[in-house]
């Protein structure tokens, strides 16, 4: 298989790889991420993650998640470049502030966006899709 292009991971993703029930589409899910050789994580998603974790499965289980995606993926700082374009993206479509984040770090980096999250598939200034 050829390794796709570089992409970005909404929390939702990670949400739905850690929680689903549904064990087809937790599979989809492992092999976008066997397929794709540049995997990109906002630290956004890596606080939301975490916070998720801790509230459902505790601290431990919160740490090591958070671990292996520092690990496995580069985790994206919000540095003053992504803030201004996150303020941008916030006046232009009025999202959540976490997924104006998560839309600038994608179109900065000119990345695939990878989630379901309708605050993010419904702007069509970054590339955005679900497994």
């Amino acid at each position: 298989m050829t390794a796709r292009r570089k992409a970005v991971y909404d929390t939702r993703f990670f949400a739905t790889l850690y929680y689903s029930k549904n064990q087809d589409e937790k599979e989809r899910l492992r092999r976008e991420l066997a397929g794709r050789q540049l995997k990109y994580v906002s630290a956004v998603s890596v606080y939301e993650v975490y916070k998720l974790s801790v509230q459902t499965d505790g601290k431990e289980a919160a740490d090591l998640r958070t671990s292996l995606l520092e690990k496995d993926f580069k985790v994206v700082d919000v540095d003053s470049r992504i803030a201004k374009e996150a303020a941008l993206t916030w006046y232009k479509h009025h999202v959540p502030m976490a997924d104006a984040i998560i839309v600038a770090t994608a179109k900065l980096l000119r990345a695939e966006c990878v989630t379901n999250d309708p605050h993010l598939t419904s702007i069509r200034e970054i590339r955005s899709r679900w497994i």
